[in-house]
């Protein structure tokens, strides 16, 4: 006898950029880790990506054939048309087969909005939100997905502060993982050096300028990873010329950031990626969240963590549910005591950090958790008309 069919997963990632990511990708990245675990699992999966996508799937769905990411610097009546434009090839797939069982959703608002549209006919819908659930008020304080649509967060945190209507269609929280959080425990640490990383989109909520001040003032060495709005290295920055401004993170990096980058005690590296990413994390003192958002997922924490460096930050949205203080990294609801942590986090067992990422933060167990909810969504949904 045979058993029942594999499970057929749309996971639709967006427009934006490839998965894997070339850098910087926080959707990406997130959906590059979970989906070789859940094709070993058993899962087949459809990606709705874009064309220059690498990751191993059983098919490809794309509208454009490279990521859009670039275009996000331009107005929004210039810009607004590249999610729906990708989101319409997403719907029109759904039309044409019948072989997609649930579609597993990462795209930013439109995403959701567009997918409860299609109304009860359509496949079951799990949207996973990665952001800040106080930006679309209008879109989730009303949004009604019937049986057929539910949404899950990132931490437990992040969903406290959903709105009832959008909490009513949650199933739960499933914390970020990384491929690095396997067989960490394993591998020969890194000797620290002196230096305290802050890895990241350079933005206010991320607090790179609170980083920046902190290491001026207290004199440890601080560098700085990740891009400036769609700029990626410095040189590309500074080729934009003034008209880069009109992208509010350049802004802040200008305002904000730049005047206390020096380049020797404060750097800005750009994007790291790969293996020089690992090595940055892995060397550093500590790695520092001087948040002033409520951060919903923290993918960087979970990296250092399972690099063996030790986090101290904010007690600020997933952190504490992410870091034990004192035996995994140091949090502070004080913003200028975090110059004192970052000294004190020398004492924290690096060994200890990374067993932790191993119990906690691989990439099956992630995979696992999202299989596991896929089958309540499924249960859950009404039946799914035949396909046109």
């Amino acid at each position: 006898m045979t058993g029942p069919a594999p499970v057929t997963v749309l996971m639709n990632a967006g427009p934006w950029l490839s998965v894997p990511p070339p850098g910087y990708g926080g959707i990406e990245n997130v959906v590059a880790t979970l989906v070789p675990e859940l094709r070993r699992l058993g899962v087949r999966v459809v990606l709705a990506s874009v064309g220059s996508s690498t990751l191993d799937v059983d098919e490809r769905l794309s509208v454009f054939a490279d990521g859009q990411f670039s275009a996000l610097q331009r107005p929004y009546n210039q810009v607004c048309g590249i999610a729906q434009a990708h989101l319409g090839g997403v719907v029109r797939a759904l039309r044409e087969r019948d072989d997609i069982d649930l579609v597993h959703d990462h795209v930013e608002a439109v995403g959701l909005a567009t997918l409860t549209a299609m109304g009860p006919g359509a496949p079951p819908v799990l949207h996973t939100l990665h952001w800040d659930l106080g930006k679309h008020p209008d879109l989730y304080g009303q949004l009604d997905g019937g049986e057929r649509v539910r949404v899950n967060g990132v931490s437990a945190a992040q969903l406290a502060r959903a709105p009832a209507a959008l909490r009513a269609h949650s199933v739960g929280h499933v914390h970020l993982a990384t491929p690095l959080a396997v067989d960490a425990d394993r591998r020969p640490a890194a000797e620290p050096g002196e230096h305290v990383l802050v890895l990241g989109r350079i933005n206010p909520g991320k607090g790179q300028d609170v980083a920046a001040r902190l290491a001026r003032r207290a004199g440890f060495p601080l560098v700085l990873a990740g891009p400036v709005g769609p700029y990626h290295r410095p040189e590309e920055l500074a080729a934009a010329g003034d008209q880069a401004r009109q992208n509010p993170d350049v802004r802040f990096w200008y305002e904000q950031v730049a005047p206390h980058v020096d380049g020797v005690q404060v750097r800005w590296v750009g994007t790291v990626a790969g293996a020089d990413r690992d090595d940055l994390v892995a060397s550093a003192r500590a790695t520092l969240f001087p948040l002033r958002w409520e951060e919903p997922g923290g993918t960087a924490v979970v990296e250092s963590l399972a690099l063996g460096t030790p986090v101290v930050a904010t007690a600020r949205g997933c952190l504490p549910e992410l870091i034990t203080h004192g035996r995994t990294g140091l949090l502070t609801e004080d913003e200028d005591e975090l110059a004192d942590l970052l000294f004190a986090a020398t004492l924290i067992d690096r060994d200890e950090c990374r067993r932790e990422a191993v119990l906690r933060f691989t990439p099956e167990a992630m995979a696992r958790r999202y299989v596991e909810l896929y089958e309540r969504v499924r249960q859950q949904s009404g039946p799914v008309l035949e396909a046109a």
